[in-house]
């Protein structure tokens, strides 16, 4: 099976309110897949369409080759879902309700290596789940989820809550994971996180994608960020392509297509350049530009 997630045309109205208008996706088998857009985009509509929690109006979708919406109990055997805010049985300590979730999917917590991610997630495990805080609630979905060593993780906004050494323990442990055959699909705010991550990346908005693929892929498309400085005047008068043109004494900054960065740095090498910056967009700089987008746009 190549590709683990394929969805294509999903569309689903809230009333009036379109949250997926033909939206497509598609998560090859072993990769980490980032998920993005703002809020209100349809990210966790989408998810909970791939999970079979609700029926989509239009499109069609896959999951590890069967229907969300029909073979949901089968599905959810094979993958583990993380959302961004958990909640627990109030009565239970976090050691019993991981114990719990692992033998629903017929896991043996004796055999799983759930001990050794309560000590790196540094989680008490005999504390009840009333007396945990919103990251500690966290941490418990999460050892559930990597001890279970399934073959789809869906993970929305998994580290919320998690202070900086727990999502790098995180990030250790997803790449683990994906080193051992596990497909990530994983919608995240923490676009550093994704930009580590991500093997590619989908973007979108208003209940569409509005830009997918590698990260070198998508760079590629945007501008890139120019500054150098000269030794002689120069001007970039009638090049097209070069956008934002910023000249402070001996120093000139500006924003250029991909097809015209050959032309500027053959006019800057004309006038003597002593220093030169180039750097390629963020995946910030990605998703704030799609989001920007008129196609983009939100409604």
């Amino acid at each position: 099976m190549d590709d683990v997630v394929l969805a294509r045309g999903l569309v689903k109205s809230y009333g009036p309110h379109e949250a997926l208008r033909g939206l497509d996706l598609v998560v090859p088998a072993g990769e980490v897949h980032g998920f993005l857009g703002p809020n209100g985009a349809g990210k966790s509509t989408t998810l909970r369409a791939l999970l079979g929690l609700l029926r989509l109006d239009g499109g069609s979708a896959t999951v590890l080759g069967l229907d969300p919406w029909r073979d949901a109990v089968r599905i959810h055997r094979r993958l583990a879902y993380v959302p961004g805010d958990v909640t627990l049985w109030p009565d239970l300590s976090g050691g019993e309700m991981v114990d719990l979730l692992l033998r629903m999917r017929g896991v043996d917590p004796a055999q799983a290596a759930r001990d050794q991610l309560l000590e790196r997630f540094d989680l008490d495990p005999t504390k009840k789940g009333r007396a945990y805080s919103r990251g500690n609630r966290q941490k418990v979905a999460l050892v559930a989820a990597l001890a279970a060593e399934v073959e789809l993780l869906l993970l929305d906004e998994p580290t919320a809550g998690l202070d900086p050494l727990m999502e790098q323990v995180f990030r250790e442990c997803v790449r683990e994971r994906v080193a051992g055959g596990t497909t990530v699909l994983l919608s995240s705010h923490i676009l550093s996180e994704v930009e580590q991550l991500a093997d590619r990346v989908t973007i979108i908005n208003a209940g569409r994608v509005v830009e997918t693929g590698t990260l070198a892929e998508l760079r590629y498309l945007h501008r890139t960020r120019v500054e150098a400085t000269t030794i002689r005047p120069v001007s970039l008068d009638g090049l097209e392509g070069v956008h934002d043109v910023s000249v402070r004494a001996d120093t000139v900054s500006c924003m250029v297509d991909p097809a015209s960065l050959t032309p500027l740095l053959s006019r800057l090498t004309d006038a003597g350049t002593s220093a030169l910056t180039c750097a390629p967009p963020s995946l910030e700089d990605l998703f704030l530009d799609a989001y920007r987008s008129p196609s983009g746009a939100d409604r």
